[in-house]
């Protein structure tokens, strides 16, 4: 014969947690802190914990008669177990130091019930076909890493526990030669105004089209794969305009400092084959990871590189670009979808601890204006972009918007830095032809 299961439970913590608070009802600023209603099983214990809980928030006294009355006045005393179980609760020796264990107890059943309860609502939505295959393996990952999150909640830091913590960062900061705090740009003077890319940051890359956000993006991702972590970190990046073998191209043609146009058409001379096939060599080792799919979301996007980041190891993220990412669900605006996948983004960011480098387009209004540097005001489509990012970049080239200066002036300016200043603009030179940025030191 089948054995019937029940669902996990501790009926005698609950009631004893009942107890205590009946002989110190100051024991329940704690309990509300830690437990809802839905936490306890047994349905009387629900009504009086809920009972308890309108007492309180009443600022009335907590105790047998107190509870009494409020279960009166409301018509739930026999939906508490009447007079009889409220004064088992109330004569019962419970032990107060006990307290936190009840509580502990109780959370874990209220969690081992959620588990199997979102668990049997997956499985049967795994059953019905017309909901989306990907979709639905997004429901089980979200829901599954809600789960494991729902009891990770600390209380108060104290001050000394906190700096103990900032004193630790800044003894391993003090090893550091490059006095760098995230993850090297490859750029000496990116790196001086950022300290390194770090791993909680959305990074925005903005400039009109054309002016080579896609080449800086992809200039980074060598750098940040190559200069870090003995040469094994791992970058992800989503492009939603160039196929891998686009990308890999562009890659080959900065390493290599060959056109690209020759490495397009093969009109290749035998020393740029040896120098494209030593490229080939060393973009081979590197942790770069392409996904070139055209119906990315936020959340797509995030399942990703959460199954990425377990399997493989992820440090750091590319978008190109964020406005050409599809929306979860409709929005009324562009300015509301934007908003939406900006402050994802940054959730992501938090989520995973890595650094996203959303890349973003400029509004045409930058173009109206004499003076064509960017300002985040020219950010295309919301300004929630500007609120969620902490750092915010832009590319500005004097050779388009002066045609008689030399071909290739290029800045990059750091217009918003959570964690450091700003710069108007730090010199660079755009190799065109090679799909690259170099650093002009001065």
């Amino acid at each position: 014969m089948q054995q019937i299961k029940t669902m996990p439970a501790n009926i005698e913590a609950e009631k004893a947690l009942l107890g205590c608070i009946l002989l110190d009802e100051n024991l329940m600023v704690e309990a509300i802190d830690s437990l809802s209603v839905d936490d306890f099983y047994d349905s009387k214990n629900k009504v009086i914990f809920s009972a308890m809980s309108n007492l309180k928030d009443n600022n009335l006294k907590i105790d047998i008669t107190t509870l009494l009355s409020e279960l009166e006045k409301n018509n739930k005393l026999e939906l508490a177990g009447g007079y009889p179980y409220l004064g088992s609760l109330a004569d019962y020796g419970y032990s107060i130091s006990n307290f936190e264990s009840y509580i502990d107890l109780i959370q874990n059943s209220a969690l081992r019930r959620e588990t199997i309860n979102v668990l049997g609502r997956l499985q049967q939505e795994g059953f019905d076909l017309n909901v989306n295959t990907f979709d639905y393996v997004e429901n089980v990952e979200r829901d599954v890493f809600q789960l494991s999150r729902r009891r990770r909640v600390d209380g108060f830091s104290t001050i000394k526990e906190v700096s103990e913590r900032v004193i630790k960062q800044t003894e391993k900061a003090s090893k550091n030669k490059e006095l760098l705090v995230g993850l090297t740009t490859g750029f000496h003077s990116l790196d001086n105004i950022t300290l390194g890319f770090q791993s909680h940051q959305l990074i925005i890359l903005a400039a009109r089209p054309g002016m080579g956000k896609s080449a800086l993006a992809l200039n980074l991702a060598v750098n940040i794969a190559t200069k870090n972590k003995g040469g094994n970190a791992s970058v992800a990046i989503f492009n939603l305009e160039m196929s891998g073998e686009q990308l890999a191209m562009r890659m080959l043609a900065a390493d290599s400092k060959i056109g690209l146009k020759q490495i397009q058409t093969g009109a290749l001379q035998q020393a740029e084959w040896v120098r494209l096939s030593t490229s080939f060599a060393k973009l081979s080792r590197l942790n770069i990871y392409f996904d070139d799919a055209v119906d990315l979301t936020v959340s797509k996007i995030r399942a990703k590189c959460r199954k990425q980041k377990a399997e493989k190891g992820l440090d750091f993220v590319i978008i190109d670009y964020l406005q050409l990412l599809e929306a979860d669900g409709r929005y009324a605006s562009d300015q509301e979808k934007v908003a939406k996948i900006s402050r994802g983004l940054k959730m992501m960011a938090l989520e995973l601890q890595v650094p996203v480098l959303a890349l973003s387009q400029l509004s045409r209004s930058v173009e109206k204006r004499e003076d064509q540097r960017p300002v985040m005001a020219d950010l295309r489509s919301s300004g929630a972009i500007e609120q969620d990012a902490d750092v915010i970049m832009f590319i500005y080239r004097d050779d388009k918007a002066h045609e008689e200066l030399k071909k290739g002036e290029a800045s990059i300016s750091i217009a918003k830095n959570r964690s450091g200043s700003t710069n108007e603009g730090l010199p660079f030179f755009f190799n065109g032809p090679c799909t690259c940025f170099e650093e002009k030191i001065e």
